[in-house]
């Protein structure tokens, strides 16, 4: 079941990486595929059951990829999917307007 988008494509697109964690996440699946705890660990400050609703959230909007293999202990790997990979752009306007923010600051 598809759900309703908003009519605002901004508010689209806030709705789906709105959130800081999400972006970070973004950011560090766009250098490849993660292992949760490799998430975990580059993401300071955010708790397991918020990161697992957040991979949660991205894999439900088509954002990223999850990739279960069958052993034990079970590993899981995160990728961005194409979709999540074409936010590319903007956060790489991000990186640019917050080094102008930081040398302007000076």
């Amino acid at each position: 079941m598809k759900t309703e988008l908003p009519a605002c494509p901004v508010e689209i697109t806030i709705s789906l990486i709105g959130d800081k964690w999400k972006v970070l996440i973004i950011r560090d699946l766009l250098t490849g595929t993660k292992r949760f705890g490799e998430l975990k660990k580059s993401l300071s400050g955010i708790t397991q059951k918020v990161l697992t609703n957040n991979l949660r959230q991205m894999e439900t909007s088509g954002l990223i990829l999850r990739k279960v293999y069958a052993e034990v202990p079970p590993k899981v790997e995160y990728s961005l999917s194409d979709t999540g990979f074409s936010l590319k752009p903007i956060l790489d306007s991000m990186v640019e307007w917050g080094n102008e923010y930081r040398e302007n600051q000076k």
